[in-house]
């Protein structure tokens, strides 16, 4: 089936584990539709089947299903308690096996996701749902060969919406946007229960937003949100920022929770209220004192803080995965730091194997201009404008360039 498309996905945010909850319960008389349909019935059943393993592993699954459509990340917390109750019940449990892998990704734990999916497929190899908590696994630390192949078996063995999601994913990787929107049309076509519905239409939304077509974007974000997809909140605040709708904006990133601290800083600080501002940066940084995340944290220092010591957390993090978020997450720290010379290898890497992606040749292009070639730079920031019009970022360096900043004109 894959192999009609041409080529491949990872999905960062989606955990696609829906699919992974079993059957209804003994005396169950439907089937829930909702994750938390499943949480109500699976929590019911084991009132009075306390031993029953495969409902640990369901509720485990179901609360994963949560977090994602929350945001709320407490409900990992709630998934493990439930996983590792069905695995002290029946240690060979592959759903509960697979939710901890799926689990494991969410909290950044790469090389434990991956021994998770290993174990899975070694104790049953036509369990797709593990192929795709490889998939992410592998994308994510930068093995894309490996992830294409993990994506493949998934697909041979169960071509759906979780496997159609992280195809188009990694055609996006490739630089192949409309055949990732057609890709994801499919599945959205495909999809029956509520939250796989939301979720692809946040993920075409998603697509839409990075090429610059916001008005589609936020009609997509408009749909997920709708359905109680919360990531589409922040992801339709993003359009309306892009827009001119601050106000819009703000609240939206307002209801889509802390996990968009720093998005919503940047907008208070945009907008010349600086107190707010440093109130969400503040709050950041009390998440990262609980659960550090080196890119997201090196980002930050990169643009609001030391530069210097985002380089180190990102080295840190580039030792333990070469994906094109952390290469040019590096490189653009490096500049930062007035290392531009050694952050163009990281961009260029970066851009080569990230598809269109407007923001890595926006640094491409900057980078470019810090070491005097104009022409790359040009070539650079002009093709970020291809990509998606509205990158304010890519907007005000060509503006200042032309301008003959640093004596150069465009």
């Amino acid at each position: 089936m894959w192999k009609a498309f041409g080529i491949l996905l990872t999905i960062a945010a989606g955990l696609a584990v829906i699919g992974l909850i079993g059957s209804p319960h003994p005396g169950s008389p439907t089937m829930p539709t909702t994750s938390a349909g499943f949480v109500a019935a699976a929590q019911s059943y084991l009132r009075g089947h306390p031993g029953h393993a495969q409902t640990w592993a369901d509720l485990g699954n179901a609360y994963l299903e949560r977090a994602r459509q929350s945001g709320d990340a407490s409900y990992q917390d709630k998934a493990d308690g439930a996983l590792r109750r069905a695995l002290a019940i029946e240690p060979a449990n592959v759903d509960a096996l697979t939710g901890l892998g799926a689990l494991a990704n969410a909290r950044h734990d790469f090389a434990g996701a991956r021994q998770w999916a290993e174990r899975v497929t070694s104790l049953d190899p036509r369990r797709w749902a593990a192929q795709g908590v490889l998939t992410d696994t592998l994308v994510e630390l930068g093995q894309y060969a490996a992830a294409r192949r993990a994506l493949q078996r998934m697909l041979d063995l169960r071509p759906g919406v979780a496997s159609f999601t992280r195809a188009a994913h990694l055609l996006w990787l490739r630089g192949d946007a409309a055949q990732a929107r057609s890709v994801l049309e499919r599945a959205l076509a495909m999809a029956v229960l509520p939250g796989d519905i939301a979720y692809c239409r946040h993920r075409l939304g998603e697509l839409a937003s990075e090429t610059g077509r916001l008005s589609e974007a936020r009609a997509f974000y408009d749909q997920a949100a709708r359905a109680g997809f919360a990531p589409a909140l922040a992801g339709r605040a993003r359009t309306d920022a892009a827009s001119g709708r601050p106000e819009d904006a703000l609240r939206d990133y307002t209801s889509a929770g802390p996990l968009h601290a720093v998005e919503l800083g940047e907008l208070y600080e945009s907008l010349g209220r600086h107190k707010e501002a440093q109130a969400q940066f503040t709050l950041f940084a009390a998440q990262q004192r609980l659960q550090p995340d080196l890119l997201a944290l090196g980002r930050f220092e990169t643009d609001h803080g030391d530069p210097a010591q985002a380089v180190r957390h990102l080295r840190t993090e580039w030792a333990r995965r070469k994906s094109v978020d952390v290469a040019d997450a590096l490189g653009w720290a490096l500049h930062r730091s007035g290392r531009s010379a050694e952050g163009l290898p990281f961009v260029q890497r970066a851009d080569s194997l990230g598809g269109q992606n407007a923001r890595f040749a926006y640094h491409r292009g900057e980078i470019a201009h810090a070491l005097g070639a104009v022409d790359e730079a040009r070539k650079h920031l002009t093709r970020a404008l291809a990509i998606n019009p509205h990158l304010a970022d890519a907007q005000r360096a060509l503006k200042a360039r032309g301008r003959g900043s640093r004596g150069h004109h465009y």
